[in-house]
């Protein structure tokens, strides 16, 4: 790693600044990538004093971070102050966290950081202090363009043992239902094989593309997606030579020899990906946004305001998003 990564504080009330903390204890243990938080260094302060923790703070330029990692946690001010209470989001939560973002898409942007991390926002405090996109990954996506056409951006789900990405993400299942659409598939196809082979080094990504319906629609007895919409998309894929099977049944898709046939399964709507990793890598499994012109990973899980502040916090999943991230930088541009 050529450049240290910019981390995002996250939602202030929530467990991002217990698990930064907890990461940064085990930089040397775990020989971690430098890393420093965009946020508020009192609130770290006083939920390191809250936790017990030893934490030294520094508060730096994001040129600096590289040289003051291995003896302080280096902290770089947005200029927002963060003054919510582990688990009791308040009036600057909002600011402090969409702040932080913001930050981190102009530093990786200028070449001051060489990657993002995203600890975990709560949607419905941002909500109500007027965001007006599904989540994160919309939100990056709208900076990325910096005015111009946004990318599509598209959301993986990455574990040692298994990669997905949902075609349709954060709508009813009725919604994800009505706009599947060969399209989609195959704009999403494209950057998943693009970018396995740009960011992940595979010379020749294998794709595996689920059904919709209970059985990939058992030949068209439970359902026409498959037909309609599906199995077209597929044919144009391999006609662009992206190496690609489809539609599968979901429900044999997951299991651990149906797993090494491919290097990421792509899956028609959220839940359908999202369950079967989250059973085998709940921990360590890592969220990665895909179609930027930077990289962003995340932990995969929450804000978690109900153990924030306790100690019980695991950093599992953040640990994990950093070395991703760290990992996808230094694959030759």
């Amino acid at each position: 790693m050529a450049k240290s990564l910019a981390l995002t504080s996250g939602e202030p009330a929530g467990i991002g600044p217990d698990i930064t903390l907890k990461a940064w204890l085990r930089r040397a243990e775990l020989n971690l990538p430098a890393f420093y938080l965009l946020g508020d260094c009192d609130l770290l302060r006083d939920r390191a004093k809250a936790l017990g923790l030893d934490v030294r703070l520094a508060e730096i330029r994001p040129e600096d971070a590289l040289a003051t990692f291995a003896n302080a946690l280096p902290v770089v001010a947005t200029g927002v102050r963060a003054t919510a209470r582990p688990g009791h989001p308040d009036g600057s939560s909002a600011d402090a966290a969409i702040a932080s973002i913001r930050q981190a898409v102009s530093d990786v942007a200028s070449g001051r950081a060489g990657a993002i991390v995203t600890n975990p926002i709560a949607k419905s405090v941002l909500y109500g202090a007027g965001f007006r996109h599904p989540g994160h990954t919309e939100f990056l996506a709208e900076l990325a363009a910096d005015g111009g056409r946004a990318p599509q951006p598209v959301m993986m789900l990455w574990s040692p043992d298994l990669a997905v990405v949902p075609v349709t993400i954060h709508l009813s299942l009725r919604d994800a239902i009505s706009q599947l659409s060969g399209e989609l598939i195959i704009s999403t196809a494209r950057i998943v094989s693009a970018s396995l082979k740009a960011r992940f080094g595979i010379a020749r990504p294998r794709l595996a593309l689920s059904g919709l319906n209970p059985h990939a629609g058992e030949g068209g007895a439970l359902g026409t997606e498959e037909q309609k919409i599906v199995a077209p998309a597929v044919d144009i894929l391999r006609k662009e030579g992206i190496d690609v099977r489809g539609p599968l049944p979901a429900d044999t898709m997951f299991h651990e020899a149906a797993r090494k046939t491919y290097d990421c399964a792509i899956c028609m709507y959220h839940d359908q990906a999202l369950i079967p990793i989250k059973t085998l890598a709940f921990d360590n499994g890592v969220n990665v946004t895909l179609g930027l012109p930077f990289i962003r990973t995340s932990p995969d899980h929450g804000t978690a305001f109900d153990i924030a502040g306790t100690g019980r916090a695991n950093p599992s999943s953040l640990i994990a998003a950093l070395r991703l991230a760290a990992r996808m930088a230094a694959q030759p541009a």
